[in-house]
């Protein structure tokens, strides 16, 4: 038992001989102490002696026609140097992460409340906040499209975008059987999560001079960051360089563009470096959030629980632009039935526009919200058959060599049925003492214990692991061996995001390890290096891992051949200088989704995760204390223990806030609830012990075996906290978050 955390080999699995601080150790991290004591430099910490700032203006309407827009006011005030609508874009007008539907800035539509308009320069931020506010727009407010049923089915519907309201319509296809004994039906319903970071948007960019830009900003994927940024700009992809700055968290929400390219064009006017930082408001409309679903489940058994088939509807509010809508709509139909065996499916997965806010990328990725209601419908299914929860699940879990809807066969080791087994022995805890903390409501003391009813439930969540259907997924390190003051010294580089995962961390570690070399130093990340591609997905392990691994191999052989004869590392590098590779790492490829039957093999590796929730609800007032959540997960092999631990904790902390607590309320297109006032999300005294335990089942096909560990808890600990609460409550319960009105208002 370690850290509350046990950790088991397989059979067959070899940890080998790790050095201290190799791979396989819990290796501390080089921003660690720094991060503690605040010390750290984050992108909203970027200085430059001569900078100016940017803010931007932004609609304050969800859907309305830009009749006229007045500068005139702005550039007349005191410490203006810039102010730019759409008409000085330099470049291409239009930017996107998978569909370059976005406008730089409005130019004589915006679609959802919060799009930016315009753009000033100044050299105060609030001097600039006034000139903002001062610019004169004005709007002709159409009807807002925010119902996503009806702009998906409804002919009568305005279209959002000239091109229709539905995005991707993805459908699976499998058997032709769809009746049972036992049929069980679920609508079920996810709300708008946010990735509630604690660094807002924020970078600095300055004019080179070439002519291009250097932009020092906090995201997930530097290159195709500047790949859609150089266009906009007018500029050659080589002059728009960008640099990595601390990031205060990421989540998926900064794989989309946010300020990166209004900074550059006010640098690039000005000649002046310039800085935008969100305000915490600001940076609730300036980014992505969680895709809201409503989907509608029919399960059909046998008597004692065996699937027969599975009919979906899943239906995915992507807002007013695409983002990455599209592979969110992919996830979501090929993972739609979850772990399980079924050998007729009918799922159909729908992305549609709206006039809401943005959705794309977020923790989990479009497996969240099919998770919550398949596993939602698990438990129906128990129910009706009159059998336990975890049985239900056992006796259809997937394993090595199932197939699943999409006809993939999983074709590494997934050991669900044991991992079910494995958490439901887990011991219960005591019930509750009597203390302010011990019971719902905590310190507010709304009970003394009356009406408090306690519930246990269970989750299962399998998630696809670095991109897919076909994507080129790939990363690009270079790794040089050098002397420093005597001493071998090996610099790691890749272009891959540290967004507080541990990323570097680990590459130092595989480098120590390859090497043999004790000092490591990993270089800040930028786009003078080959793209290491996003870090999402739960992919850097995997794939950035697999590139800095390649590139030590290929060293280490050349210093091997240097040293042939008994010659020393110092002596070889002594005589040959500096060694240095740089390879690119692919996993093996992936294929997608037939457009009518959904079959392919679309991912590259799938993980699982399980959890078990127990929960104190008081039924009178609706309010809920997690007591533990215990949580069992396979991930092939464990690079670095405690970083490991803190994934698994985070993901679960975030599933539990999906359940509880966690929701961008929006009413006819406009957020009601930007800031951390009212969005709620989970502190220290709302999450629970956790207990876990940790399965080393390697995947013969990863760079050590290992399996992306970042996602699976976040799908799994959802529909267990659900589960728990609807145990305790006897309520159906089929919207997350769960809210006080919901338990009491019904009990």
């Amino acid at each position: 038992m370690v850290s509350g955390t046990e950790t088991r080999q397989s059979q067959g699995a070899t940890r080998g001989p790790a050095r201290d601080r190799g791979v396989g150790t819990s290796a501390p991290r080089p921003d660690g102490t720094l991060k503690v004591t605040g010390e750290f430099a984050y992108s909203s910490d970027l200085y430059l002696a001569d900078m100016i700032w940017g803010v931007t203006l932004r609609s304050p309407h969800p859907s309305a026609w830009i009749r006229s827009v007045d500068i005139g006011p702005a550039l007349a005030m005191p410490g203006v140097l810039a102010v730019l609508t759409h008409e000085d874009v330099p470049g291409e007008k239009f930017y996107g992460l998978e569909h370059r539907d976005q406008p730089v800035l409005a130019i004589d539509q915006v679609r959802y409340q919060g799009e930016p308009v315009a753009l000033v320069a100044a050299d105060h931020p609030e001097r600039a906040r006034r000139a903002a506010a001062a610019i004169v727009v004005e709007y002709e407010v159409r009807e807002a499209v925010v119902d996503p049923r009806r702009a998906a089915f409804d002919p009568s519907c305005p279209a959002v975008h000239e091109h229709g309201n539905v995005l991707r319509h993805q459908p699976v296809r499998v058997g032709s059987h769809f009746e049972a004994p036992v049929v069980v039906t679920g609508e079920y319903e996810v709300g708008m999560q946010d990735q509630a970071f604690l660094g807002p948007e924020s970078g600095l960019a300055v004019p080179a001079e070439d002519g291009g830009v250097d932009l020092f900003v906090a995201t997930q994927w530097l290159h195709v960051d500047r790949d859609q940024i150089a266009p906009c700009l007018g500029l050659e992809p080589e002059r728009v360089r960008l640099s990595l700055a601390g990031v205060g968290g990421a989540f998926g929400a900064r794989e989309d563009l946010s300020m990166q390219v209004h900074a550059c064009m006010l640098a690039l006017r000005t000649g002046r470096p310039v800085k935008i930082v969100y305000g915490r408001e600001e940076s609730f409309f300036g980014h992505v959030h969680r895709h809201p679903a409503r989907m509608r489940y029919e399960h059909g058994a046998t008597a004692d629980g065996r699937l027969v088939y599975v009919q979906a509807e899943i239906l995915l509010d992507g807002g007013a632009y695409c983002s990455s809508s599209l592979a969110v709509v992919g996830n979501a139909a090929s993972l739609g039935v979850g772990p399980y065996e079924v050998d007729n499916v009918r799922i159909d997965a729908y992305g549609v526009y709206t006039n809401n806010p943005p959705c794309g990328a977020m923790r989990g990725f479009g497996a969240v919200q099919a998770c919550y209601a398949y596993e939602s419908q698990m438990d129906a299914l128990a129910e009706a058959c009159g059998i336990s929860p975890v049985e239900v699940r056992v006796r259809n879990a997937v394993s090595q060599g199932s197939t699943l809807a999409t006809g993939q066969v999983i074709d590494s080791p997934a050991p669900l049925a044991d991992m079910l087994r494995e958490l439901a022995a887990m011991p219960l805890p005591e019930p509750g003492g009597a203390g302010l903390l011990d019971m719902p409501g905590g310190v507010s003391q709304t009970t003394r214990g009356e009406g408090v009813r306690r519930g246990v439930g269970y989750g299962v969540g399998i998630k696809n692991i670095c991109f897919s259907e076909g994507f080129d997924d790939y990363s690009t390190a270079r790794v040089r061996v050098e002397l420093l003051g005597g001493e071998p010294h090996a610099l790691v580089h890749t272009a891959a995001a540290e967004v507080g995962q541990g990323l570097v961390t680990l590459q130092e570690q595989i480098a120590r390890t390859e090497l043999g070399i004790d000092r490591v130093t990993v270089a800040q990340a930028d786009t003078t290096v080959g793209s290491a591609g996003s870090s999402s997905a739960s992919r850097q392990s995997y794939v950035t891992g697999g590139a800095v691994k390649a590139a030590c191999e290929a060293v280490r052989k050349r210093l091997d051949d240097l040293r042939a004869g008994g010659v020393t590392l110092e002596e070889a590098l002594e005589r040959a200088g500096a060694v240095e590779e740089t390879r690119e790492y692919r996993h093996r490829p992936t294929f997608p989704l037939d457009p009518v039957t959904g079959q392919g093999d679309s991912h590259t590796q799938l993980a699982l995760c399980v959890h078990r929730a127990v929960v104190d609800v008081d039924t009178e007032l609706g309010l809920v204390k997690v007591v533990e959540l215990a949580a069992v997960q396979d991930v092939g092999k464990i690079m670095n223990l405690q970083a490991l631990e803190g994934q698994i904790h985070g993901g679960s902390a975030q599933g539990l806030g999906l359940a509880l607590m966690e929701e961008i309320q929006v009413t006819g297109g406009r957020v009601l609830n930007p800031s951390f006032t009212d969005y709620l999300i989970p502190t220290i005294l709302d999450m629970p012990p956790i207990r876990v335990s940790i399965l080393e089942n390697p995947d013969p096909n990863a760079p050590y075996g290992l399996r992306g560990a970042g996602e699976p808890p976040t799908l799994s600990s959802t529909p267990a906290v659900a589960a728990a609460v609807r145990a305790a409550t006897g309520l159906p319960l089929r919207r997350v978050p769960i809210r006080p009105h919901d338990i009491a208002l019904n009990g």
